[in-house]
């Protein structure tokens, strides 16, 4: 089964500062067709304009992945952590029993385009952590590279759920398959391009469910930028 969630349909807000689009309910933005995909809560597409950004802030029992499309983030928390974050990079927050932090564009020209990612945790009240770690363009090229998961496989930043996280950049008329399993659920967001997934048309912004396939691929119709979901 394939559904799609369209870009366009998602939730917007833009308030000068912030150009925002939700994939699911988030805020002020509600749609009880879209709340959660399995584990996976929260993708927000943000746009934020230079010197801008968001003060300090709390979250607790959350696993918050943050991956950076253009521009720079610059991130300060209550554990400590301070960084910079520029594509390529990703960031990891379990946010557990509590944690603040803020999120700036330090730019005086250019803005910053983000995703910000939530998943639930396997439990409540873990002890808050932060990683940060690169995944260079080259190792994500025409093949899936895997960014997060449960036990830090092949590198990845380290998740506290049964989910496992990939990133893709597929030049025009390239092709991948994705690891298909029955007691499996995938969720395909494209960052940036446009794709065909086993027939269906997506372009940037485009949200996909997927579970029950036998077999998955996706071709880029022009080189694209594409986040991949493996979900229990």
């Amino acid at each position: 089964m394939i559904k799609l969630r369209p870009a366009h349909e998602r939730g917007h807000i833009d308030n000068g500062w912030l150009d925002t689009y939700h994939t699911f309910s988030f805020n002020t933005y509600y749609d009880p067709a879209w709340i959660r995909y399995r584990t996976l809560r929260v993708i927000n597409d943000d746009r934020i304009q230079p010197g801008q950004g968001f003060g300090m802030h709390p979250h607790r029992d959350m696993e918050i992945i943050t991956y950076i499309l253009g521009g720079a983030l610059e991130h300060k928390d209550s554990m400590g952590s301070g960084s910079l974050i520029r594509p390529g990079d990703v960031q990891r927050m379990s946010a557990g029993t509590g944690i603040m932090h803020s999120e700036f564009n330090p730019s005086d020209e250019e803005p910053v385009h983000l995703l910000q990612i939530w998943m639930f945790p396997n439990r409540a009240g873990l002890t808050p952590e932060y990683e940060q770690k690169r995944f260079e363009r080259a190792g994500r090229l025409n093949r899936l590279r895997l960014i997060a998961s449960p036990d830090g496989a092949g590198g990845s930043v380290t998740i506290h759920q049964d989910a496992r996280v990939y990133a893709t950049v597929l030049e025009i008329g390239r092709s991948i398959s994705l690891p298909a399993d029955g007691g499996r659920h995938f969720w395909l967001h494209v960052a940036r391009g446009k794709a065909d997934l086993n027939g269906l048309k997506l372009s940037s912004g485009d949200g996909v469910a997927v579970s029950n396939e036998k077999q998955i691929w996706l071709a880029a119709a022009a080189e694209s930028e594409i986040l991949i979901f493996d979900l229990a």
